[in-house]
C-alpha cells in the first residue's frame, strides 16, 4: 500500500473535503479535522465490494454466521478476547449503537457518566434522548490523561446513574486505558448497577506496541453489563459503508439493544457493509499493520516539528489512533480567537476542543491519518497561524 499517494477526494461528495465551504465559510482551507482518513480502503475490502457489485442484486441482505465468524475471529486474534457469536448484533453505527442503548438502558431523565472531554456525539447522543450528562472529568497528569477515581466515587452512588460511556481507546487524546484502570471502573459500575458502554471502534489502530484490553473481555461480571460498540470504519476507512457489531453477552440485555433497534426502524446492515466487514475482518490484517507503522511515523513528525518549531505547543503522545491533541492554552488565546487564527490566517481546519467538553479549551484536534507530506503542510500552516 502506498500511504503517500494523495488521492482526490474533490468532487466525490466527501464530508471532509467537499463540505468546507458549507460547514466553515472557506473553500482555501486544509481540511484536518474530521477522523476521517486520506488512505484508499484495502484492496480486499474493495475486491469483495466489486463482487457483490457483479452479483447485481441488491435485496435485502442480512449478516449470518459468516459475518459473525469474522468478527469473533478478529478480536480474538487482534486482542486475545474469545467472543461468543450469539452476543454479537450488528448496527449502521456505532453513533448510532449509542442512540439506542441509550435507550434501551436508561429512562429519561436517567444520569449517563462521560468522562469529558470526549467525543462529542456522546453528549448529543444523551441529551437528545432525554437523558442527563454526569460529568466525570478526566485529569492531566505528566502530559496525558488519568481517570479521577476520587471523583467517579461520589458522582456514581447517585441512584439516576444508571449508565457509564466510556472511551477505550479516548477520543480525542488517543489515550489508552490500561487494565488496572478498567478493573477499577467496572468494580464500581457493577457495585452500583451502571451499564458500561464501552465505544472501542479505535482499538485496531493501538501504536508502538501498546496493546488494547477491552473491558468486557476482563471478566464474566464485566461482561454482562458491558456493551461494546466496535467497527471497521475507523480502522479500514470505511465509515461511509455503515457497518458496526455490537457486542452484547448478557441475553436480557441484547433483547432490550434489538429491541430498540427495531423500533426506530433499524434492521441491520446493508448488502455492501456485510461484504465489506467479512472482508476487513477477514483479509484486512496486513495492510492494517503497514497503516500502523506509517501512522506512527506521521506521529513522530508532528512531535518533532512541535518541539522545533512550536515548543509552546504540547502534543498528548497518542497511544492508539490517528488523531493528536494539541495544547495551545500557552499562547493565551480564546477559542474564537484560536479557530480564527487557524482559519484565516493558517488557512487549515481543526476540530475545536470544545466540542468535546469540559476540559477541552485551548486545545484542538489534528487528524493525522494522511500522507506525510499533508501532515507537514498541515504543521506549517499551524506555525502561520500562530506567528
Amino acid at each position: 500500500m502506498n500511504f503517500d499517494k494523495q488521492e482526490q477526494r474533490l468532487g466525490t461528495q466527501s464530508v471532509k473535503w467537499d463540505k468546507t465551504g458549507e460547514l466553515f465559510g472557506v473553500t482555501d482551507a486544509l481540511p484536518m479535522w474530521v477522523a476521517d482518513m486520506d488512505f484508499r480502503a484495502p484492496e480486499a475490502i474493495t475486491e469483495a465490494l466489486k463482487q457483490r457489485l457483479e452479483q447485481g442484486i441488491f435485496g435485502y441482505t442480512a449478516p449470518d454466521q459468516k459475518t459473525k465468524d469474522a468478527v469473533c475471529a478478529w478480536m480474538h486474534n487482534r486482542h486475545s478476547w474469545k467472543v461468543n457469536p450469539e452476543s454479537i448484533t450488528f448496527s449502521p453505527g456505532v453513533v448510532t449503537a449509542l442512540g439506542m442503548a441509550v435507550q434501551a438502558f436508561t429512562e429519561p431523565k436517567d444520569q449517563v457518566i462521560v468522562q469529558s472531554p470526549v467525543y462529542t456525539p456522546f453528549y448529543h447522543m444523551i441529551e437528545k434522548n432525554g437523558r442527563r450528562i454526569l460529568h466525570n472529568p478526566l485529569k492531566e497528569k505528566d502530559g496525558t490523561y488519568v481517570m479521577d477515581f476520587e471523583d467517579l466515587e461520589t458522582k456514581i452512588s447517585d441512584p439516576s446513574v444508571k449508565m457509564f460511556i466510556l472511551c477505550n481507546p479516548h477520543n480525542p487524546s488517543g489515550r489508552a486505558w490500561g487494565r488496572d484502570d478498567l478493573l477499577k471502573l467496572g468494580e464500581l459500575c457493577l457495585e452500583h448497577g451502571v451499564t458500561v458502554v464501552s465505544d472501542e471502534i479505535h482499538s485496531d489502530l493501538m501504536l508502538y506496541g501498546n496493546t488494547h484490553t477491552p473491558f468486557a473481555s476482563l471478566s464474566d461480571d464485566f461482561a454482562e453489563i458491558s456493551v461494546t460498540c466496535a467497527a471497521p470504519s475507523k480502522t479500514f476507512n470505511i465509515a461511509g459503508l455503515q457497518a458496526s457489531a455490537i457486542i452484547i453477552p448478557d441475553r436480557l440485555k441484547r433483547a432490550k439493544f434489538s429491541a430498540s433497534l427495531q423500533r426506530n426502524g433499524l434492521g441491520g446492515l446493508n448488502a455492501f457493509a456485510v461484504s465489506a466487514i467479512e472482508a476487513a475482518y477477514s483479509k484486512g490484517g496486513p495492510w492494517l499493520d503497514e497503516l500502523i507503522s506509517y501512522l506512527e511515523k506521521n506521529m513522530d513528525e508532528a512531535a518533532a516539528f512541535l518541539t522545533s518549531e512550536l515548543p509552546n505547543v504540547k502534543m498528548m503522545k497518542p497511544d492508539a489512533s490517528y488523531l493528536i491533541w494539541l495544547d495551545f492554552r500557552a499562547y493565551g488565546l480564546s477559542d474564537a480567537e484560536l479557530q480564527q487564527k487557524m482559519l484565516h490566517k493558517g488557512k487549515i481546519i481543526l476540530e475545536p476542543g470544545t466540542k468535546y467538553g469540559p476540559g477541552g479549551e485551548g486545545f484542538m484536534r489534528l487528524n493525522a491519518g494522511c500522507p506525510l507530506a499533508t501532515l507537514q503542510d498541515g504543521l506549517r500552516r499551524i506555525k502561520t497561524a500562530l506567528e
